[in-house]
């Protein structure tokens, strides 16, 4: 893969991330184009990662064998609207990381180039990302590996064989985050209100979730099991857990991902209207 030229517009939080793992990864920077319509955020990629961007999208595409579209939902047909003609002379492989844009959307802006779409998380800002990846029938099996390459340069990367799916990868692991960020800030204020200091509040919350979230990931045993494990009868845990299941969060939980579902598939009706 490493004499592909791989062409990023915007190089927001995101699309410095890919990039930065990409080097990371001993990706040759002299094959990394980018471009970004803010001045500001072209400066931060050069200070992070050496790589000299540009303003002009349809200048960093002209040679790019992959075309990453790292903008913002919102501002994605009309960027589409400037790429088109360069990507349907080379057809490149179209990798986008856009929330709620389809690759139907996608195709019809374009024109007739093998796409794929993602959706990646902000943890990938520390190389520790979880992704989802769609790809449509006329992209090869090479052109898969380069996309999940890209992805991979900062975390996991799962496949999911229907486009909707990605509607439920929003749900699961694009938003999810800030349902961990969440449950951690209700447990510090929970401790601190039951008399910890803040700090030592915040420290121990920060820790266990670090902790629970290695044990998950490294034992190979499934939640379900590790939660059966630290749960003993007549305990603290026993008790913390039941209320937590008389009050609902079971149901909180599943209402809360099924709502995000729906509004990822909102936005991507919303989105790819013209």
């Amino acid at each position: 893969m490493n004499e592909q030229v791989i062409a990023f517009i915007g190089c927001g939080n995101m699309g410095r991330c890919l990039i930065g793992g990409l080097i990371a990864d001993g990706y040759p920077r002299e094959r990394i184009r980018a471009a970004d319509p803010d001045p500001q955020q072209l400066v931060k990629l050069k200070e992070r990662t050496g790589v000299a961007g540009s303003t002009d999208n349809a200048a960093t595409v002209r040679d790019a064998d992959i075309v990453v579209l790292a903008v913002k939902p919102q501002h994605m047909q009309a960027v589409a609207n400037t790429l088109a003609m360069h990507i349907r002379v080379r057809r490149p492989l179209v990798l986008s990381i856009a929330a709620g844009i389809r690759t139907a959307d996608l195709g019809r802006w374009l024109g007739s180039v093998p796409i794929v779409r993602a959706m990646p998380n902000t943890p990938a800002l520390l190389g520790c990302g979880a992704a989802g990846l769609y790809a449509r029938a006329d992209v090869s099996t090479a052109q898969r590996e380069h996309a999940e390459s890209i992805l991979r340069a900062a975390g996991l990367t799962v496949w999911v064989e229907h486009e909707d799916l990605i509607d439920v990868v929003t749900a699961v692991s694009g938003s999810g985050p800030a349902y961990f960020f969440l449950l951690m800030e209700l447990i510090e204020n929970a401790g601190a209100k039951l008399g910890l200091s803040r700090e030592h509040a915040r420290l121990l919350t920060l820790q266990t979730a670090l902790g629970a979230a290695r044990m998950a990931m490294e034992s190979g045993v499934e939640p379900a099991t590790l939660r059966a494990q630290v749960t003993s009868p007549g305990g603290t845990t026993e008790r913390a857990l039941r209320v937590m299941q008389e009050r609902g969060l079971s149901e909180i939980v599943e209402a809360a991902l099924t709502a995000a579902q729906r509004r990822a598939a909102e936005m991507a009706a919303q989105f790819g209207e013209s």
